[in-house]
């Protein structure tokens, strides 16, 4: 059972999230050759102020 992991910024509308989710399945299952029911897909959403980019929090650099 293949399981992506994927990590984005927080903020995107749950429409995105549901694209990302079936997009990543239609990928993984064509390229695995395996059943789209056996692939897992997990998005984490992590809040501006908890990601960093050349030391700084992306909550500074990122339009809110």
């Amino acid at each position: 059972m293949p399981i992506v992991n994927i990590q984005i910024l927080e903020g995107r509308p749950p429409e995105k999230v549901e694209d990302l989710i079936k997009n990543m399945t239609d990928t993984v299952a064509a390229t695995l050759e395996a059943p789209h029911e056996s692939v897992r897909v997990v998005v984490t959403e992590i809040p501006k102020t908890h990601w960093g980019r050349a030391g700084v929090p992306m909550s500074k650099i990122v339009n809110k």
